[in-house]
């Protein structure tokens, strides 16, 4: 089976999508299937990695970009075309949308899936209107198959026109858990600033509006009102390769914590490796996310931390979840809600049973994400297309 992936962003460059992308084609990779990503130019020069062939040939995604699309998955006679799509990953510009109507005349012979890492409308151009949510409507219309990663979109998929049904696959952590070589916890936090007797929150991601990185802020805040000795722990890059709106974000964070005088608290990492961010983790007490808008599986950095097996508090999701369990696997808070994350920061520092518990849970959650798993269930509907068993 050959696949070919079409991905806005791919490493080096920084972001959730690019990373999904390379370790779903890695993974894929490993079982025998061939597969090939299309990605940015940003994404260095066309390169052979751990197996998977990397064509950076898209200066911007627009109109060129459908037939560069083409002739690639044409040379690699392609049995599948597989879309990652985020809006701000493309530019928020038109062309993608039609990418797969377009190889439907194009290059008939090869089926098209996209995977929607959420259905936020792309911006397009000024009062685009309710052209915005056509476009991704179209894009789904022109697609043999469609992945969504949660269950909020699932339950929002009619409201795009979609004529068929959507598959739920999950994202699994972008991270894998591993410790650099002699990991020593105490040096760890010691390289960092972090004292002993310090309680040490991380947040893991990239800082947008819908992150609550203004509530985390206020949320340390009230910790050291109440004499709390509290570090927190920013693990990774500020923003990344695709979203232009994060940066103004990231400054307005940043003007927060010097107006509440939390700049002593606060410990930027930068971008790390992967094996470095483990060690964040495993140099944190506990892993606060509070999402403005509800925790969701389509978080990768909420994968991440369960994934590591620390403690996680985050807010309550927009629909049900069953697999989280209060206080057995995750704390759960009420969005923009600062004093409820100190209560539970303070109770998880406070009682090492509960860090236990959560921790643990946290980890046997996380197999529900496993990459193989993801994997096979990929490969599954690629196979129901192409015996035709899929109706498209």
């Amino acid at each position: 089976m050959r696949v070919c992936f079409v991905s806005g962003e791919f490493p080096p460059m920084q972001g959730g999508v690019g990373d999904y992308t390379s370790v779903l084609a890695r993974t894929l990779s490993d079982m025998g299937v061939s597969a090939t990503v299309v990605t940015s130019i940003e994404a260095a020069p066309e390169r052979l990695d751990a197996g998977v062939s990397v064509l950076p040939i898209a200066n911007r995604w627009g109109w060129k970009s459908l037939a560069a699309v083409e002739r690639a998955a044409r040379q690699r006679d392609a049995d599948i075309v597989h879309v990652q799509y985020q809006a701000a990953a493309y530019g928020m510009l038109l062309p993608i949308h039609l990418l797969p109507t377009y190889l439907g005349f194009r290059l008939p012979s090869a089926r098209r899936v996209v995977t929607f890492h959420d259905l936020k409308v792309p911006y397009l151009f000024p009062k685009a209107g309710r052209l915005r949510q056509r476009a991704v409507g179209q894009l789904m219309r022109g697609s043999d198959a469609v992945i969504l990663t949660n269950r909020e979109d699932l339950e929002a998929l009619p409201s795009f026109g979609a004529d068929r049904p959507a598959h739920l696959i999950p994202i699994g952590s972008n991270i894998q858990p591993r410790l650099p070589l002699g990991f020593e916890r105490g040096a760890w936090r010691a390289r960092w600033g972090i004292a002993p007797q310090e309680t040490v929150l991380a947040y893991f991601g990239f800082l947008n509006a819908t992150k609550g990185g203004d509530t985390l802020i206020d949320a340390l805040a009230e910790l050291v009102r109440r004499g709390r000795s509290v570090k927190l722990l920013m693990i990774g890059g500020k923003v990344g390769a695709s979203d232009p709106t994060n940066q103004q974000f990231a400054q307005q964070v940043e003007a927060h914590i010097q107006r509440e005088g939390l700049a002593s608290h606060v410990i930027w990492t930068g971008h790390l490796p992967q094996e470095q961010v483990s060690a964040a983790f495993a140099a944190s007490d506990m892993a606060v996310l509070p999402y403005s808008d509800g925790v969701s599986f389509r978080r990768g950095s909420l994968m991440a931390a369960l994934a590591h097996g620390v403690p996680v508090i985050t807010t309550v999701p927009g629909v049900h979840l069953p697999e989280l369990v209060q206080e057995q696997n995750i704390i759960l808070v009420a969005p923009e809600h600062p004093r409820e994350i100190a209560d539970a920061a303070m109770r998880i520092a406070d009682h090492a049973g509960l860090r236990t518990r959560l921790g643990e849970g946290a980890r046997r959650l996380s197999d529900l994400f496993a990459w193989e798993r993801i994997a096979q269930e990929t490969v599954a509907l690629y196979e129901s297309l192409l015996e035709g068993r899929l109706d498209s």
